[in-house]
């Protein structure tokens, strides 16, 4: 098959868009996507077009945001959604509520309801993991209220979404230790850690030790870097390899940020996504 390399300026390297990889996804143990946002598509159908063009399995979408209501509970839109991942030969690989950030969960009321509902349209559209973030507003750092608040709103969801056979994911700065106890306190296991590499590695945590430690618990990780390629960081991705296989994990891998200053996103993500084929296999 004929491969094209490309040398970009400073240094950014692409082979192909990995396209060349793509064959047999079914049958990996891992599979690779973005999240919606970080390939300038977020909350659109046209994600999976650009997803298809960088060279990977599927995509990360988002539930919406306040301004569009949560758009991605409406049928119609789930219908697009399906529409645009059929004609790509791409999978929607799983959901996140990104707003959570601004419109806290651990605080205000509505969130109960946007909860409440992704795990609706995670069974409409076939998917089993929901990304809860929790930065920004929804930080949880030294916030014992806060903490206090999340348990008891994710007791009363957690038997929907062990029914609908959904695992809530956890994303924030907390470390592993921090997680595993929010996990206890609510005693679901449709309760998880959503696992991110970069931001666990800025807080000063042994991301190894980490992953090891959360095991089964984590339902997905962010590969990511922040200005800087993946494995042009701070992140040796062939010791999460080997963590991944210490957990045998299986599944999704999102590709989050890892874009260069001043770089443009495709070719950096055609890279990106080359470089964790090469550590995935």
């Amino acid at each position: 098959m004929l491969r094209r390399s490309t040398t970009l300026a400073g240094g950014l390297y692409l082979a192909g868009s990995c396209s060349d990889l793509l064959a047999g996804a079914e049958k990996r143990r891992f599979k690779l996507g973005a999240c919606d946002w970080s390939i300038g598509k977020m909350g659109e159908p046209a994600a999976f077009e650009v997803a298809k063009e960088i060279g990977l399995d599927g995509v990360q979408v988002s539930l919406g945001t306040l301004g569009n209501n949560m758009r991605l509970r409406k049928t119609e839109v789930q219908d697009e959604y399906r529409r645009s991942a059929q004609a790509s030969g791409l999978e929607i690989a799983s959901l996140a509520i990104g707003e959570l950030n601004n419109i806290p969960y651990k605080s205000d009321p509505r969130t109960i309801e946007w909860v409440r509902d992704a795990i609706d349209v995670c069974q409409a559209l076939g998917l089993k993991v929901i990304l809860l973030a929790f930065f920004g507003n929804d930080d949880l750092r030294n916030d014992e209220a806060g903490i206090k608040e999340v348990v008891k709103r994710l007791k009363d969801v957690a038997p929907k979404a062990e029914k609908a056979g959904v695992k809530l994911g956890i994303e924030s700065w907390l470390s592993a230790d921090q997680h595993l106890d929010i996990l206890e306190r609510v005693g679901s296991p449709a309760i998880n850690v959503y696992y991110d590499l970069c931001n666990s590695t800025d807080m000063g945590y042994d991301i190894h030790k980490e992953i090891r430690k959360l095991g089964k618990r984590i339902c997905e990780f962010h590969a990511k870097e922040n200005g800087a390629l993946l494995g042009q960081g701070k992140i040796d991705f062939k010791k999460v390899r080997e963590s991944l296989d210490a957990i045998n994990y299986t599944g999704w891998v999102q590709i989050e940020g890892a874009v260069p200053p001043g770089k443009p996103m495709l070719p950096s993500y055609q890279a990106n996504c080359k470089f964790m084929r090469n550590i995935l296999g």
